[in-house]
């Protein structure tokens, strides 16, 4: 957990456009905007970034300061509570993506027993070998990062005799309005953000008919989460 004082520094990088791109400032002009001394506002950018929420770095220019994708989802998590607390959690999330052939080892994690067990049991299905893989456009994307922020099943991690296997975040959800899966979020993956995974008790692309570029809705509810 963020120290609130820490928490609210990171938030006044935000208001300074250091979330899109190095923002430039002096310590004294981010100890005006924080209400403290200058001392203050420097240690402050220092533990930011000592653990991970920001870059800096001095130029000819000043100081520039930029949050990073760990500062964001900290952010994001605040931002999600605050939404919790005044009733503005959406119902559901829906997003849709093209379908595109992935890299072919969606089977082979599927298949690790470590993970299929742990699918089966906390997602209440056994899932077909294999993800189906979606492109989101920029627009889609947001509603994915926003979807990255809600709480989530966790499928833990493991170590077999030859390698580790990282964890796992899964959102159940519906696919095409009318199979039940989830989305999941790796984070060792080969992907890029714009990459949705989806898992489903069924061979979706037979389930479907579908083919390369086809079109595709998920649905995950946001509510069931909480």
């Amino acid at each position: 957990m963020i120290k609130p004082t820490l928490w609210y520094t990171l938030y006044k990088l935000a208001e300074c456009k250091a979330y899109k791109k190095d923002a430039r400032l002096s310590t004294v002009r981010l100890a005006e905007l924080l209400g403290t001394s200058q001392q203050t506002a420097s240690r402050h950018l220092s533990e930011l970034e000592q653990k991970g929420f920001i870059l800096k770095q001095a130029s000819f220019r000043g100081l520039e300061v930029g949050i990073t994708k760990k500062g964001l989802e900290e952010l994001g998590r605040v931002y999600i509570g605050l939404k919790n607390f005044l009733g503005e959690i959406p119902s559901k999330i829906i997003l849709e993506g093209t379908l595109f052939s992935g890299f072919g080892d969606g089977s082979y994690y599927i298949g690790q027993k470590g993970y299929n067990l742990q699918l089966r049991r906390k997602l209440g299905f056994s899932p077909y070998p294999g993800t189906l893989n979606l492109k989101l456009s920029p627009s889609e994307l947001k509603k994915k990062q926003e979807l990255e922020m809600y709480p989530s099943l966790t499928i833990d991690g493991f170590m077999d005799d030859k390698r580790s296997f990282g964890k796992v975040r899964c959102f159940p959800a519906i696919i095409n309005n009318a199979v039940k899966g989830a989305v999941i979020i790796i984070k060792r993956t080969h992907y890029d953000e714009s990459v949705l995974e989806v898992i489903s008790p069924v061979f979706l692309r037979k389930r479907f008919n579908l083919k390369e570029g086809s079109k595709v809705k998920i649905e995950v509810p946001i509510r069931n989460l909480y």
